[in-house]
């Protein structure tokens, strides 16, 4: 065999052998980002004639109190089911007709599980912004974030710490270094006794341990009004987060009447009672 023969074999070996790997790369990519909770043995059979509806725990008090006000309208029931994302998956992936997210980055993660709804029909419907809940009658006198950074002070934050779908991850640390001082972070951080997993978590913590300060989400106040007060953070530390809704063909028609309604003004006067913003 020439040399010319020999070298085109081994071109063409080598070809092969790249072509392999980067299939067994592409393959362990793909697997790396499926969702842990995703069951592929579940059927996703949503048409029963009820709009079914799934999300996490915080937006349900203003999402259930539209869906009744639907209900009287339109004759169509609607069933919310909210809290931490394990108790409701596997309902969720058989018979989901609308998933809300709390946050872009949470309901980029539920896609993740719930295969049959896709990015591009994700619609934002309402923003709101994160804030201070503190004891009640506020017995540290904290007016801002500032205030968070003294020595001694008591902070329950949210994290996902990477292993749990939160709205609350990063808040924390978004609001503190907001105004680019390292400083105010390295103090905050001093003062925080319990990084919650979730916001339910995170209301449980700051009740429990008497925390001074729970960075929050404004409605996780306004909607338990006799169990902590609200402290407003300052305005060159603001950061709001978005409220998602997302269907697709396959769910209940109604699915998409519902989130037309969800944008209605009487929805919107719901919502902005609890601290939303359209």
């Amino acid at each position: 065999m020439s040399v010319k023969i020999w070298a085109l074999v081994l071109v063409l070996f080598n070809l092969s052998c790249n072509t392999s790997v980067k299939k067994d790369v592409n393959k362990k990519e793909e697997s790396s980002s499926k969702s842990e909770l995703l069951q592929p043995k579940i059927k996703y059979s949503p048409k029963d004639g009820i709009i079914r509806i799934y999300g996490a725990g915080g937006p349900q008090t203003a999402i259930i109190r539209a869906a009744k006000v639907f209900e009287k309208e339109t004759g169509n029931k609607v069933v919310v089911k909210f809290g931490p994302e394990s108790k409701w998956t596997a309902e969720a992936q058989a018979d989901a007709d609308i998933i809300w997210g709390t946050a872009e980055q949470s309901m980029t993660a539920f896609l993740q599980t719930y295969t049959e709804f896709k990015s591009e029909n994700v619609e934002p419907i309402y923003l709101r912004p994160a804030a201070i809940a503190v004891q009640k009658g506020n017995p540290k006198h904290i007016r801002g974030i500032k205030d968070l950074l003294k020595p001694g002070m008591r902070i329950v934050v949210v994290e996902g710490a990477g292993v749990y779908n939160t709205s609350g991850t990063g808040v924390w640390e978004d609001v503190v270094g907001r105004t680019g001082n390292l400083e105010d972070l390295k103090e905050f951080r001093k003062n925080i006794i319990n990084y919650a997993m979730g916001s339910g978590a995170g209301f449980k913590a700051f009740k429990e341990e008497n925390a001074d300060a729970w960075i929050t989400w404004n409605y996780w106040v306004i909607t338990h009004p006799e169990q902590a007060d609200l402290v407003e953070i300052e305005p060159d530390r603001a950061i709001y987060r978005d409220l998602t809704v997302v269907t697709n063909n396959k769910a209940d028609a109604e699915a998409k009447e519902f989130i037309k309604f969800l944008k209605s003004p009487p929805a919107e006067e719901i919502f902005k009672s609890e601290g939303w913003i359209h």
